[in-house]
């Protein structure tokens, strides 16, 4: 490894580890509403319908998007990457943790755990969907981005 990979990479650990992880956390948290409303649907046999979860989906990005994009979080893209891959990991633990309880059996990524990947992935581009976003507003509010503020 040349000096010049070790610098890169020492670089983008430090932009990893100055993240705002309590956000990140919490955003991701806030997403498991999601599985939550369906679980409850499910217990009391109510029919929410195919527009219910779209629309719980787009309030979230809004709040992601919101919270981010209004803030000077630094990297917003990388931020709602993260969030959106923690929202991931919290609904395979929930599902592998719940669906015992409920059902009887583990269902859900964790019982077919190729599923796990297009998880991890779907989440992920939900993330940088929203982070994009969120930098656009960031961009449009005259906040500048850390690598502009370190270029100078």
């Amino acid at each position: 490894m040349s000096a010049l990979d070790y610098f890169s990479s020492v670089v983008s650990m430090n932009r990893i580890t100055t993240l705002p992880w309590p956000l990140i956390i919490g955003l991701g948290a806030l997403a498991l509403i999601r599985p939550f409303v369906r679980i409850v649907g499910h217990q009391l046999d109510a029919d929410l319908g195919a527009a219910t979860p779209i629309a719980i989906t787009l309030i979230i990005s809004v709040i992601w998007i919101a919270v981010v994009g209004l803030g000077k979080t630094r990297q917003p893209v990388v931020t709602l990457l993260f969030t959106g891959l923690t929202y991931a990991v919290l609904s395979i633990i929930l599902s592998g943790v719940l669906s015992p309880i409920i059902d009887g059996r583990l269902e859900g990524p964790l019982a077919n755990p190729i599923a796990i990947v297009p998880v991890l992935l779907t989440n992920a581009l939900w993330g940088l969907a929203a982070g994009g976003l969120a930098l656009l507003i960031q961009h449009l509010r005259g906040v500048r981005s850390i690598e502009a503020i370190e270029r100078r």
